[in-house]
């Protein structure tokens, strides 16, 4: 793939279908609203896409003077390793995480952020009730095991140790035993202060499985990118969602068959089904901030009319 400089302020998406991502009818709706004469190009590649293809895009956006930076979705692991020499900082949940999902220029340089940690925590405790997990003794259920369910258990993490209230016990799937084996050593590294328990589960029944152990109002969410970066669930139709439970999809657009069983479950079940909407808000605001050097609020009525904004711009 060859890249033309930018002739105006651009920022960049690095994703898999960027051009389905409803960031594109957003983007320009909320530049107009924060003041910002920018303009907001997708970069797709394949999942795992050749090394030379991430460190081709990256270069670009560093040499180029008017390309500001980028949100990296699904090649956030990929995409640092194949061009971590190229720069300047990467902050500390990068360096935790081996990812990076903003990328921006200070100085001259260029900064990798891992936004993660704070956009899924930010969505989950508008998800979660205040002392939840403590009222419940419910457990946490990630299906998949990547850089958004890292992020998550480490958002957690920190959370536990500064007394907050957080979930006795988490449960994460995977398909291959490689990726337990990387978040083990992640969880090892930062001395995880919430027992975690690494289940492989290759099949759709074997996650089937590990969903029905949990006990009542625990909290299942899909990470695994089953709906958006490919067809399909996690689970098959046949799964019992806890009784009384939470269900939550971190993708917003696709084919969501996770969602769609979570739904269809939800009045026999007594669950309370999210989709990723509110984690796509996050995601992009803190991401926009960094890269145009801008203040976004996480909270309060400015950042509800960026939601309204976003909203309208998609309806």
């Amino acid at each position: 793939m060859s890249y033309d400089p930018a002739t105006r302020p651009t920022m960049y998406f690095i994703g898999v279908t960027t051009a389905k991502s409803s960031i594109m009818k957003v983007f320009p709706a909320w530049a107009k609203h924060l003041g910002i004469d920018a303009v907001l190009k997708g970069i797709d590649f394949a999942p795992n896409a050749h090394p030379a293809a991430y460190r081709a895009a990256v270069g670009f956006i560093k040499g180029d003077p008017l390309s500001l930076g980028a949100l990296v979705t699904t090649h956030k692991v990929n995409l640092l390793k194949a061009s971590r020499d190229l720069f300047g900082e990467l902050d500390p949940y990068a360096q935790t995480l081996h990812e990076i999902s903003s990328i921006s220029k200070r100085g001259g340089r260029l900064v990798g952020h891992a936004k993660d940690p704070i956009t899924v925590g930010v969505s989950l405790e508008a998800i979660v009730p205040p002392g939840y997990w403590a009222e419940t003794a419910a457990a946490l259920c990630i299906l998949g095991a990547g850089g958004s369910s890292l992020a998550l258990t480490l958002y957690l993490h920190n959370k536990k140790r500064a007394g907050g209230d957080v979930p006795q016990r988490i449960v994460v799937t995977a398909r291959r035993e490689a990726s337990l084996a990387e978040m083990r050593h992640v969880h090892s590294q930062i001395g995880l202060t919430i027992p975690v328990d690494y289940r492989l589960a290759p099949t759709q029944v074997d996650a089937d499985a590990v969903v029905a152990e949990l006990p009542p109002g625990s909290m299942v969410v899909n990470a695994t990118g089953l709906g958006k970066d490919g067809p399909g669930s996690p689970l098959s139709d046949a799964v019992q969602f806890p009784e009384g439970g939470i269900v939550w999809e971190f993708n917003y657009r696709g084919d969501l068959v996770f969602l769609d069983q979570a739904r269809a479950a939800a009045a026999s079940r007594g669950l309370t089904v999210h989709d990723g909407w509110v984690y796509f808000i996050h995601g992009w605001t803190r991401v926009i901030a960094e890269v145009f050097d801008i203040d976004i609020p996480m909270a309060g009525p400015a950042f509800d009319q960026l939601g309204r904004i976003a909203r309208d711009a998609t309806s």
